[in-house]
């Protein structure tokens, strides 16, 4: 099973010009294959084939007098740019990302290495470089497949690494006991299927008073002197600070979540169409849903887990959870509102996570999994159906 954990690494001033260097050839190749692409197509109306026919190209430009300069680093990393593209093409063709557009000095810089690389107590080793200085927090199982070097806003240098532990996935369980069903909001961040609400911890509003004195400032400072080079990592760091806590939250709830449960069900939001609310927008971006739900998703699989990913149309929060009943019309502003067939009283979020639950009770046993006796309803599940049946007496 494949694991990933992420280092930080101090390279000397040498091996810091090194990878700036490196890292200029990985944007050459991607440049020039980018304009490839481009070129052939507007000129001609040839799609080449990124794989097959441009990245064999790599190769051919080391032996010639104007690209001799790309034998001097890695040959897989300059491949792998190639590769990258090819995704970011077929990213943008399913509608999934933007058109690639050409990469700068000032954009994020990384480099891939899958060859002759290894991790010692502490230090990382890649190829065309001697070992770099790193911090090794944790043990690294099995076999290391490959080495991403990267650099963060604030100057700092990151190794990520993956290997391979040899083992299986653990195998789901067919018989499932203990399951939740989870509504994702922005006041609360989760709330769960038997009333529990996490709060949100908002993190980049937290921090706006912080960001917004010290991007005045970096405003202030004159364009190319040192002191706007300060202000500028000093943002940078507020930044990194908010991007840091909100990773790290998201990592403890998702295996708090993962390891009380043997399936959990969440809902799948279309956020690009929640972002051009423009009196959300700020809040949704500082959730990161996606993060949350691509960290759970990781986990559950490494833990044997199932998750069950909702479709966006599925209408949870103005669905009955008693009678099935769904309302025309559920505004945003409308937090608490009464069924009018079994006049059953709801909040938004908890009736939207019972809905979840049960939605995703049927998609597990329509898979063939056996999902114990009301699908393991608590207590208070329970509780809140008897008012429910209550609700149908009146009638």
């Amino acid at each position: 099973m494949l694991r990933a954990a992420k280092f930080r690494i101090y390279p000397t001033a040498a091996q810091e010009t090194f990878l700036w260097a490196q890292w200029g050839a990985v944007r050459k190749c991607w440049n020039m294959a980018l304009f490839l692409k481009k070129h052939y197509y507007r000129t001609r109306g040839v799609s080449l084939n990124l794989i097959h026919e441009i990245k064999p190209l790599i190769a051919r430009a080391k032996k010639s007098k104007k690209y001799a300069w790309l034998r001097e680093y890695d040959s897989m990393a300059l491949q792998e740019s190639v590769r990258n593209l090819n995704k970011s093409y077929r990213a943008f063709f399913e509608g999934r990302a933007g058109f690639p557009h050409y990469k700068s000095r000032r954009g994020p810089q990384s480099s891939y290495h899958c060859t002759n690389v290894s991790v010692g107590p502490n230090y990382v080793r890649v190829p065309k470089m001697e070992p770099i200085k790193a911090r090794i927090h944790r043990e690294i199982v099995g076999k290391v497949k490959s080495i991403t070097i990267s650099r963060a806003p604030t100057g700092k240098y990151y190794a990520s690494i993956l290997s391979d532990d040899g083992q299986e996935a653990p195998a789901k369980p067919n018989f499932i006991t203990k399951l939740t069903g989870y509504d994702i909001g922005l006041k609360d961040y989760l709330i769960r299927d038997d009333g529990k609400k996490i709060s949100n911890p908002r993190h980049l509003v937290n921090a706006y008073r912080r960001l917004r004195r010290d991007s005045k400032a970096l405003s202030r400072k004159l364009k190319g002197s040192a002191n706007r080079r300060k202000a500028r990592i000093r943002l940078a760091a507020q930044y990194e600070r908010v991007a840091n806590a909100r990773t790290d939250f998201q990592h403890k709830l998702s295996r708090a979540i993962v390891d009380e449960n043997q399936a959990v069900i969440v809902e799948t939001l279309k956020v690009a169409n929640m972002m051009k609310n423009h009196h959300l927008a700020r809040s949704i971006g500082d959730a990161g849903w996606a993060g949350f739900i691509t960290k759970l998703e990781y986990k559950a699989a490494e833990k044997g887990v199932h998750l069950v990913k909702l479709e966006q149309w599925f209408a949870s929060s103005k669905t009955c959870h008693c009678c099935g009943h769904k309302m025309a019309e559920m505004p945003l502003k409308i937090r608490k509102w009464q069924c009018p067939v079994c006049l059953t009283h709801h909040d938004r979020d908890i009736n939207a996570a019972m809905n979840i639950r049960q939605k995703g009770i049927t998609e597990l046993m329509a898979a063939g999994h056996v999902v114990k006796a009301h699908g393991g309803l608590r207590k208070s599940v329970l509780t809140t159906v008897a008012a429910c049946e209550v609700g149908n007496q009146a009638l």
